[in-house]
């Protein structure tokens, strides 16, 4: 939201602020010669400003009364008027510790310094100089430096009389790591917030005084005692900040200080979820800022799990509903941070999202609510309506917040219940009175509250409500089986087919040894989530059939019970998931096998519409920028989760029909041109660490001077869903010139090595897969031949030894990925070799013996591979792939004709898929427009009935009476051009 307005003053404060004028003019008087402006210099606008923050801030007034020349110094050198610069507050206040030699005295020093900060921070808020982030990042940086600066001059001073602590293991000196929790960690503390501070240190050891030690423990407990009493001690000048201690292991009755591994040890056997919330705001806000980076990094897995944590929902509904009877309890409804709409339920809201997904998108994995709440519209998680609603919510609460707190630097909440501090409020909000901030109070409250049940409600609450108990019915018959006969009599009347079956399979599941050894918790998740898969089973049309591929998922995840809870928690996602177990077996499997897929069936519009090109590109560029370059294992496991969720977008966008044959190759083949791009240039960032660069030929260093080719099906941009991957790799190096890294090779061995690991990389088994099967073999020399040839290699080889099938391969060959310059080289290499004239007796002869050689082996058998007289007799089987008048045969039509036709039509050459090639052969008129498109929709046709039993896991096999006037157009064709 904008900033509150400066509205005029109600007559009651501004004659409260025509009194504070007179009597701080009073007040300054007094002072004598003073070095600052004197009051009775001040512009009419700064005594406006004045009487307007003192009529609203009884603190600041109380102030200016009691140090006078502290307010005239702040107006004197125009710190009122001008924000600060980063550092600044860190700046002064070492400045005004530098001389400072005994402790009560810096505890003065502190507090004096706080309370001239905190009088010129409510000035410019009040006065809307200073927006709501420079407020809290100025109240934020102020406690920062009080803590840093007198955490190192109380550690010196114990340092003096103890000696350094030294770690046991390491012997490196140790320093206390302060860690900021709450709005302090998240760089958003109020006017008067305290502070919640969690202390720690690295390694026990002990200290190396002469002339007494002490056990690093006792060191440490020392200098946070220490510097609690500088902070937090209430002395003639008041008090620094409130200290919080409550948050650290074990809570108030827990130490004050832990060893490094004493808080892993702790949060990992100990941490409860409330914990894991704190921690996520979780900042170094003093001491050993390195080690306190190590310390977060240790404790960021407890924080952040790598599964979809949707348990998180359940531990925020619980920390809630404390709250609200809290509340309750103590009638603060009219509380703007913990009653409802209020400033904890924005704060729930970004914080459910950070623990259930942050563990996986490390753009979650922050501080600040508003870069949380950034984060969630811009990938997808809220609509941009949403956020927008609880950001200016938020930002009018936490503005309201600031009000109450100003009018006497007290810590509230709560709206105030007499006139005076009511119209402050209201005149600091810029609302006309009272009512008027009701007025928007309440609007705000309302739309938060509103989007915060949406995310944090019980699945089921309304329906429940309205007196229809959710999914009951079916919870007898899983928690104990019930009477046979009233069961199967339950599951008829349901809609399933086979009730005996059903009844056996959920007594399978329920004695199994994944379901018998699960946790207390595991398995009271399982008892709320198998009622409301039953109910949402039948909904299906073949419930039997969708129970049957669904249980193995069930089975799969009973051990990880995090999944059943986003089942639960997401009945949306539920729903997709019957659905698409309904629609394929092969998807059923997929998600069985790699349960981290139900993530994708969060978000329908996002599930059902896969990304174009580019942005498919930039999200892996971006997953892989997060995760540390040096992390191999993270880097793999991302490539696959990131394969595994696209292919399944792209598979449940073609079962519900928004994603064309044609399309779904092309996303398919992106998908892997995305992947394969990141595999090279991991692979080539990891060969140049450890070797250095190649050289060309010319001595130059090589830059990413290596070329993936596509052969097949991902060469010709018509991947399937199962499909593996054809390809050669190309080089421009010099094979005799070394590397220029500390451990030098030769560059034939590099890019051989280079070759290896991208192969590696692809085809490696990990938790999550691999991400394709490589064949290599079309490759100079097949599988005899180099891994990687370098371009004149390849060229040779086309040019002098390849053999016809090998140029077949080639009409189908680009580059992928690599080198652009490489791949314009490839490229007029490719049209050379295919492009040069041929014989065309000797061509058809060839491809058509290629051709029978293929049907003899690939194809059925029992019809000839398709031409016998009974290959269209409905009991035959028709191999849509290998059999006459099939797939392979328009591929070969396609090839032969580019090698007979491209010297004299090169623009066959342009593309690599059948579709355009063979437009470009009705478009030289080489073949009659009708035939071409003859070939286009049959090979369409039978690509799609290919895809669809893919997805049924069946084999490309139909009944011998389907396609049949396809099948015989193309075998005339086939004929017409030479080929038998």
């Amino acid at each position: 939201m904008s900033l509150p307005t400066l509205i005029d003053l109600p007559p009651a404060l501004e004659t409260l602020g025509n009194q504070a004028l007179q009597r701080f003019g009073e007040a300054a008087g007094t002072l004598g010669d003073s070095p600052a402006t004197p009051f009775a210099d001040w512009p009419p606008a700064r005594r406006a400003a004045f009487a307007r923050v003192c009529a609203n801030s009884g603190f600041v007034l109380e102030r200016a009364l009691r140090d006078p020349a502290m307010l005239l110094q702040l107006a004197g050198d125009g710190s009122l008027e001008r924000s600060l610069a980063p550092d600044e507050l860190c700046g002064q206040l070492a400045a005004l510790l530098a001389d400072c030699a005994q402790e009560e005295e810096l505890g003065r020093r502190l507090r004096r310094f706080r309370h001239r900060q905190q009088v010129r921070i409510v000035w410019r808020d009040i006065m809307r100089q200073a927006d709501l982030a420079e407020t809290c990042r100025d109240l934020s940086e102020l406690a920062d430096a009080c803590i840093d600066l007198a955490c190192d001059w109380l550690y010196e001073r114990l340092r003096a009389r103890f000696g350094t602590p030294l770690g046991r293991r390491s012997g490196r000196p140790q320093r206390l790591v302060v860690l900021g929790m709450g709005k302090l960690g998240a760089g958003e503390l109020n006017l008067s917030s305290d502070i919640d501070l969690i202390f720690a240190y690295p390694e026990g050891g002990e200290t190396d005084g002469e002339r007494r030690s002490l056990d690093n423990q006792e060191f440490f407990v020392r200098l946070g005692q220490k510097l609690i009493g500088a902070l937090d001690a209430i002395t003639v000048d008041g008090q620094a900040f409130r200290v919080d201690m409550r948050l650290r292991p074990y809570g108030s009755s827990g130490p004050l200080v832990h060893s490094f591994g004493a808080m892993e040890q702790y949060y990992q056997d100990q941490g409860r979820d409330w914990e894991r919330y704190a921690m996520i705001k979780a900042r170094v806000v003093g001491g050993d800022r390195e080690a306190g980076r190590q310390l977060l990094e240790l404790l960021r897995p407890f924080v952040y799990r790598r599964y979809l944590d949707f348990s998180a929902i359940e531990a925020l509904r619980d920390m809630k509903q404390l709250i609200r009877q809290e509340v309750r309890r103590k009638g603060m409804a009219d509380n703007v941070k913990l009653g409802a709409g209020g400033i904890r339920e924005v704060e729930f809201v970004a914080q459910v999202f950070q623990l259930i997904h942050g563990g996986r998108d490390r753009s979650l994995q922050r501080r600040s609510l508003l870069e949380v709440l950034a984060t969630l519209e811009g990938q997808g998680y809220l609509p941009p309506a949403a956020v927008a609603e609880l950001r200016e919510g938020y930002e009018f609460l936490r503005y309201t917040e600031h009000a109450l707190q100003a009018i006497a630097d007290r810590q509230t909440q709560m709206l105030p219940d007499n006139e005076l501090d009511r119209a402050r409020v209201a005149c600091m909000l810029g609302c006309a009175g009272w009512e008027a901030f009701l007025g928007r109070l309440a609007h705000w409250r309302e739309r938060i509250d509103s989007h915060f049940r949406q995310v944090i409600a019980v699945p089921g609450e309304d329906e429940a409500s309205e007196g229809r108990p959710v999914d009951a019915q079916w919870l007898p018959l899983w928690e104990n089986g019930g009477d046979e006969a009233a069961v199967c009599r339950q599951l008829v009347e349901a809609g399933f087919a086979d009730p005996q079956q059903v009844r056996q399979r959920l007594a399978t599941l329920r004695g199994g040894s994944q379901v018998r050894g699960m946790q207390r918790l595991g398995r009271e998740r399982l008892d709320a989530f198998i009622p409301q898969l039953l109910a949402r089973v039948v909904e299906q049309d073949a419930p039997d059939l969708v129970l049957e591929r669904v249980l193995p998922l069930v089975e799969a995840v009973a051990r990880r019970s995090a999944y059943l809870v986003l089942l639960t928690e997401n009945p949306g996602a539920l729903r997709r998931l019957l659905s698409l177990c309904a629609a394929s077996p092969w998807i059923a499997e997929q998600i069985a096998r790699f349960p981290l897929l139900l993530d994708q069936l969060l978000n329908e519009d996002r599930l059902y519409s896969p990304p174009q090109e580019a942005e498919l590109v930039a999200e892996l560029r971006e997953l892989l920028l997060r995760i540390p370059e040096d992390d191999l294992e993270q880097q793999m496991e991302a490539l696959r989760h990131f394969k595994l969720a696209h292919r399944l977008r792209v598979a449940a966008s073609e079962i519900a029909g928004t994603l064309p044959l044609m399309k779904v190759s092309d996303y398919l083949t992106w998908l892997a041109e995305a992947i394969l791009d990141q595999a090279l240039r991991l692979a080539w960032r990891q060969m140049v660490v450890r070797h250095g660069n190649p050289r060309r030929s010319d001595g130059s260093p090589c830059e990413l001077d290596f070329l993936i080719v596509g052969y097949g099906k991902v060469g010709g941009i018509e991947l399937g869903h199962g499909s593996d991957l054809d390809l050669v790799f190309i080089h421009d190096g010099d094979p005799q010139a070394e590397t220029d890294g500390a451990k030098p090779i030769d560059g034939a061995q590099f890019f051989t090595r280079l070759g290896q690991r991208i192969v590696h990389l692809l085809t490696a088994q990990t938790p999550s897969g691999q991400l394709y099967e490589v064949d290599m073999r079309l490759r100079p020399s097949g599988n005899a031949g180099l891994l990687v040839s370098s371009l004149g290699a390849f060229r040779r080889y086309q040019e002098h030894e390849a053999w016809t099938w090998e140029h077949q391969a080639l009409v189908r060959a680009r580059a992928l990925v690599g080198s652009p310059r490489l791949a314009a080289a490839f490229a007029e290499v490719r049209a050379q070799v295919l492009g040069r004239p041929r014989d065309l007796e000797v061509l058809r002869r060839e491809v058509g013996g290629m051709r029978a050689k293929m049907r003899a082996s690939l194809g059925t058998s029992s019809t000839a591979a398709g031409t016998a007289e009974s290959a269209f007799e409905a009991t035959l089987p028709f191999n849509l792939k290998q059999d006459a008048g099939g797939i392979v045969d328009i591929e070969f039509m396609v090839q032969y004709a580019a090698l007979a036709w491209s010297h004299q039509h090169p623009e066959l050459l342009r593309y690599t898929d059948n579709i355009r090639i063979l437009d470009g052969l009705a478009q030289a008129g080489l073949l009659p427009c009708d035939e071409v498109r003859l070939l286009q929709e049959a090979y369409k046709t039978y690509r799609a009935a290919a895809h669809r039993l893919a997805l049924q896991k069946q084999p490309g096999v139909v009944g011998g009476d389907r396609f049949r006037d396809e099948r015989r157009a193309v075998m005339r064709i086939w004929r017409e051009l030479g080929l038998s």
